[in-house]
């Protein structure tokens, strides 16, 4: 299957052409090549290891274990283990079977024992979600704020994400991914106040569905502040406005402070979620490309 993003439409990041009236800007693979090496890459997903911060619905999150292993005095060797992980662990993506209100998933799926079984969902499964390779801008609310990190159990509202926006002149389009830096992806090794960090609120969330992007993503743990009962949404009203309402995927537990450091606030957000068959999310390794901040 051939997936194109960009096809039949002038595409540019920060000014600097990837394509023109459909066809790439640079022709061969060795151009294209030089072309990425110019540019930097950010790293967007933190370590997985057994101990890390994890929603508590979704414990244990992560446990690796070594069942073979290296032995002296047996020549050649070979070492392996099991991974046990909910998909809802770590850097990962939401699949629109993860949401329902009133058992009804997104575009009025009902939840049914024909759609939801023991073995995972029929519809909207983690599988349906395509490689991710579009334009992604980073609203840096902290910076905005003053702050290197938003107080435990800040709400992000629509204004601080308009604030965020206009004070780097960015302007979301349709199919972008929208990405929101609370500050709090610096506690990820100390889950406890990690946990308490910063959300984004329901109208913050209605602002993003607004702008019509393919997903959001936040450096906490649920996108929204998981104690947060909105009164008319109850608890992650965000992941209702985003998620059932809007068809617009989430992604967790980002690492977004090299982009904040290197003031890179637009870029190529590269994702590529795992093809897991009726799975309600997927791990992913996200990378943010940057031809504005070359290599050195």
């Amino acid at each position: 299957m051939i997936i194109s993003e960009f096809s039949a439409k002038n595409w540019s990041l920060g000014g600097v052409p990837l394509s023109v009236a459909g066809e790439p800007f640079v022709s061969g693979v060795d151009e294209f090549l030089d072309y990425v090496a110019a540019a930097t890459v950010f790293e967007l997903e933190h370590d997985r290891y057994s101990g890390a911060p994890v929603f508590p619905a979704h414990w244990p999150g992560y446990v690796y274990t070594l069942h073979r292993r290296h032995e002296a005095d047996q020549g050649r060797t070979s070492a392996s283990g099991t991974i046990t992980m909910q998909e809802h662990s770590g850097t990962h993506i939401d699949a629109l079977c993860h949401q329902a209100l009133e058992m009804e998933m997104f575009g009025g799926v009902t939840v049914s024992p024909a759609v939801q079984n023991p073995r995972g969902f029929t519809e909207l499964g983690a599988e349906t979600i395509l490689p991710i390779l579009r334009r992604g801008l980073l609203l840096d609310v902290a910076a905005i704020k003053g702050v290197d990190r938003l107080p435990p159990s800040y709400l992000v509202t629509a204004a601080d994400l308009e604030s965020a926006a206009a004070a780097r002149q960015l302007t979301p389009r349709t199919g972008d991914c929208l990405l929101v830096r609370t500050g709090t992806g610096q506690l990820f090794e100390d889950p406890e106040p990690y946990l308490e960090g910063a959300g984004v609120a329901a109208d913050g969330a209605r602002w993003l569905a607004a702008r019509q992007p393919f997903l959001c993503g936040a450096d906490n743990v649920a996108f929204d502040y998981p104690k947060n009962l909105d009164a008319e949404l109850g608890s992650l009203p965000s992941h209702t406005v985003l998620i059932v309402e809007a068809g617009i995927h989430i992604v967790e537990n980002l690492n977004l402070e090299g982009l904040a450091a290197a003031n890179c606030h637009e870029f190529v957000f590269i994702c590529l979620p795992m093809k897991l068959r009726g799975v309600t999310g997927s791990p992913v390794r996200p990378i943010a490309l940057s031809p504005r901040h070359p290599a050195r």
